[in-house]
């Protein structure tokens, strides 16, 4: 503690560049495994469901079409438009939710790249903070042991020499 003057002392580093005038998101180094993973992963999941929103839209709007004759034709009938609605209804559900999660999947990837440190450079972190703060609460508890036993001894000490002089 009496090495550091301000144990307390908090630095802060920006998590954005300029470069050239220009706002950069990227890290000053390199892409971590962490990240080159989420990328290779999630890319092509938002990609896929994506494209299976597209095809359930298209899909869903095909069936409406052939579907709209056949309630002309069987008006009647409402069981098979009942149905038809009914599917109708699952198919703009299900696109909707395969774009929904697309798009929330993609969106995730951009918060993850413009935070500045990884999960893992996080817990080095905290672990190091960690680490330092038992260290000098050991230290101390090594300082007050050291003065707690002095102070026992010069008692002690006293103590003898008391019982010398009364003797």
């Amino acid at each position: 503690m009496a090495d550091r003057p301000y144990p307390h002392q908090v630095q802060v580093h920006p998590s954005t560049r300029y470069e050239g005038g220009m706002r950069t998101l990227l890290p000053h180094k390199g892409p971590s495994t962490s990240q080159i993973l989420a990328i290779v992963t999630l890319v092509p999941v938002g990609g896929i469901l994506l494209g299976l929103a597209g095809l359930t839209l298209i899909g869903t709007i095909i069936g409406l079409c052939v579907a709209t004759p056949v309630f002309l034709l069987f008006s009647p009938v409402l069981v098979p438009a009942a149905i038809t609605v009914a599917l109708a209804v699952t198919g703009f559900l299900t696109s909707g939710a395969f774009g929904l999660t697309g798009l929330s999947s993609l969106s995730w990837i951009v918060d993850y790249f413009k935070q500045g440190r990884t999960t893992m450079e996080q817990l080095d972190y905290t672990k190091r903070r960690i680490q330092e703060r038992v260290a000098d609460a050991t230290a101390t508890v090594g300082q007050k042991t050291k003065d707690v036993g002095q102070a026992i001894q010069s008692t002690a000490q006293q103590g003898k020499e008391s019982a010398r002089t009364t003797t």
